[in-house]
């Protein structure tokens, strides 16, 4: 037993013993490998170090390379800076010396003029003084006093200054008439004979044309209902009587007596004429004629070439086929002015597109469907700047009856051209009341003169002759009458073209042999 435990207790002390022995060898080689670990690490740390000072170095010298360009580039910009300053001082003095220089000049130059204004106004006098001994001497010598002198010389000069101011004043005129025809003439003759537009006579009846007295009954109907119906749908007045193969549908609309005359042609040809399908029909009417109405307006506007208009505008284009004026049909007229207008505007260097465009709705107002209170030139104005037309545009339409003033040269050519176009012969219907009334105001303005013996206004009132007395009135005195005559007219009346004045004075020396 003891010598298991003595065994046991060797045993451990052996373990222990290389336990120890080996914990021994492991520590010394663990510190080796340690040492070595570190030795690289301190290594490694070193070449780091190293290698990060020369980049810091890089990095300064190149820092430092840049500083130096910029300093280098701003020292630059300062010797510029100093050489434009040294530059500006140098020609300052110059300018300075020049401008002392002309100083003196001018200081002599003035010393130099009062010298010699000095002088003159001593020889001024000594002109005044002989002035005044010469005219004491013609007064003594004539008896007159310089202002009786001057008196008598101005009265017998001005009567001979007066004709003369007067033959100058007329061969100015002429001249200026001349020229000034000779070149209108040349812009609206080569303007007309671009034109060329139909016109029709319009009036408040248009006439239905039926095949037998039979429709008329059935388009009055039953005590007259369906005639009622009618009427009352339309607005129209029909009138059946005893004209052969006609119904008279009258009224001042057009576009209603339109709509009339296609539903009453719509219903004869469908044969079914009662209250019911009177109302379907003219209903359905009305919305094709509102829609030809558009398309009238549309094939306008396309075939003038105007772009870019309000679908109002062209609306109120398209009701312009439907109305007309002294006769003239609206659209037709308006048509005509507006290629008038593009044409002498071209003939003229300015923009043709705004005198087309002004000219085509210059009479827009006439067919507006409110504020009828106002002249149509100013309705047509507000027309066209509510529905954003160009400020040159709405000043033509507004001015072309001189209702406002004229800012623009496209407005005095619109308003030609409306003259033009109404004026012609046969474009329009004047009514007779009107037309002799033109007349008479003519003459009248005539004999309100003195001196004036008869007036005659012929050719359609297009000349008036005046023929004064002889003994009443001088050649020179008729060259002025004429004259104001014409300014006269011009003020006071209103009228289409122009008016030629002709003043007839003769002598009749008359006796008798018995």
């Amino acid at each position: 037993m003891e010598t298991i435990i003595i065994y046991v207790v060797l045993f451990l002390v052996g373990i222990a013993t290389g336990v120890a022995i080996t914990y021994y060898f492991l520590r010394n080689a663990l510190l080796k490998k340690g040492h070595a670990i570190l030795e690289e690490a301190k290594e490694k740390a070193e070449v780091m170090k190293k290698e990060k000072i020369l980049q810091a170095k890089e990095k300064f010298l190149q820092l430092k390379s840049e500083h130096q360009k910029l300093i280098d580039e701003k020292n630059r910009n300062i010797q510029k800076s100093e050489n434009r300053i040294r530059q500006k001082e140098t020609n300052l003095n110059q300018k300075i010396q020049e401008t002392q220089r002309k100083n003196n000049e001018l200081s002599a130059l003035k010393a130099n003029l009062n010298a010699q204004l000095e002088l003159i106004n001593k020889k001024q006098a000594e002109l005044d003084k002989m002035h005044a001994d010469q005219v004491q001497q013609l007064e003594n010598i004539s008896k007159l006093s310089a202002k009786e002198a001057k008196n008598q010389l101005i009265e017998s000069l001005k009567g001979e200054a007066k004709a003369e101011a007067m033959m100058i004043i007329r061969e100015i005129t002429e001249e200026a008439r001349l020229t000034a025809e000779r070149n209108a003439k040349k812009i609206v003759v080569e303007t007309i004979q671009r034109t060329a537009s139909e016109h029709a006579i319009e009036n408040t009846v248009t006439v239905f044309n039926i095949d037998n007295e039979n429709i008329k009954g059935r388009i009055i109907g039953r005590e007259g209902r369906n005639i009622r119906a009618l009427e009352s749908l339309t607005g129209i007045e029909i009138i059946i009587d005893d004209t052969p193969d006609a119904i008279l549908l009258s009224g001042f609309d057009p576009i209603r007596r339109e709509v009339a005359r296609l539903s009453l042609q719509k219903l004869v040809a469908d044969g079914r004429i009662h209250p019911a399908r009177i109302e379907e029909v003219v209903t359905k009417t009305r919305k094709e004629v509102d829609q030809e109405i558009l398309e009238t307006g549309k094939r306008t506007v396309i075939d003038l070439g105007i772009q870019n208009m309000h679908h109002e505008l062209i609306r109120l284009v398209g009701r312009m086929r439907y109305r007309s004026s002294y006769g003239q049909n609206l659209l037709s007229h308006s048509i005509e002015v507006a290629r008038l207008s593009a044409t002498m505007a071209a003939e003229l260097g300015l923009n043709p597109k705004k005198a087309k465009r002004a000219g085509l709705l210059h009479d827009i107002g006439k067919i507006a469907e409110n504020e009828a209170e106002l002249p149509h030139a100013l309705l047509g104005k507000k027309l066209a700047e509510k529905y954003k037309e160009h400020p040159d545009v709405c000043n033509a339409i507004g001015a072309h009856h001189d209702e406002i003033e004229m800012e623009t040269l496209i407005a005095p050519i619109v308003q030609v051209c409306d003259a033009i176009s109404g004026s012609r012969p046969g474009a329009r219907r004047e009514v007779v009341e009107a037309y002799i009334q033109r007349l008479k105001n003519l003459e009248q303005i005539a004999l309100s003169y003195p001196g004036v013996v008869k007036t005659y206004a012929i050719q359609a009132g297009r000349e008036l002759r005046v023929i004064v007395g002889a003994d009443k009135v001088s050649d020179a005195e008729a060259d002025s009458l004429s004259y104001d005559l014409s300014k006269k007219i011009q003020e006071e009346m209103t009228y289409p073209g122009q008016i030629k004045i002709t003043v007839i004075r003769e002598t009749r020396a008359i006796n008798y042999a018995k």
